[in-house]
């Protein structure tokens, strides 16, 4: 378990440490967590559970977070191989997931639970790793991106959309005046 409560009370910290210390396995984690994907492109998902957890170990991650003063609870596990409870041999788990809200389960399956975190983070898989991923790389292609993919990762993040809907009501107001004077 890592605990970012005390760390993160300034809003912006650097996980560092030498090739092979578990950086991209905690990056890997959260975002598994939120999005069901993981942080980079090398890893896989599948991959996610290691080769050295007992056959009979459950695979999942859990996460806790606050946003807007309410708390958010996400358990959520890989499709992995483990035995069978009754016989001999393996079964495949298939991937799931599940969300609480300030202890009250909101959201059950994979899709489902990341359906319901971009919903309440106003962050979709892509835009996340180009703002939160930052020692991955990724925060590069945010930098490089066109002007209309950086206007909507902001827009989601500030969620800015209600004043585009009133611009285009005064667009829309201002050519029917237009059209009634002239006429």
């Amino acid at each position: 378990a890592v605990d970012f409560e005390t760390i993160g009370k300034k809003g912006l910290f650097l996980i560092t440490g030498p090739t092979g210390a578990g950086k991209t396995t905690l990056f890997d984690g959260i975002t598994f967590a939120l999005y069901g994907e993981v942080s980079g492109d090398i890893r896989e998902k599948d991959s996610l559970r290691s080769d050295f957890s007992p056959v009979d170990r459950q695979t999942y991650v859990e996460l806790h977070f606050t946003h807007q003063g309410k708390s958010y609870e996400i358990i959520r596990s890989p499709k992995y191989e483990r035995p069978k409870k009754r016989g001999e041999g393996f079964i495949i788990e298939p991937e799931n997931g599940e969300l609480k809200r300030d202890g009250e389960l909101i959201a059950v399956g994979t899709k489902e639970v990341t359906e319901k975190i971009h919903e309440i983070l106003r962050v979709n898989y892509g835009q996340f790793k180009q703002i939160v991923m930052i020692a991955q790389g990724e925060f590069l292609k945010l930098l490089h991106a066109s002007s209309k993919e950086r206007t909507q990762v902001f827009r989601n993040i500030f969620n800015t959309s209600i004043y585009d809907e009133i611009t285009k009501k005064v667009i829309e107001r201002s050519k029917g005046l237009f059209y009634q004077i002239n006429e």
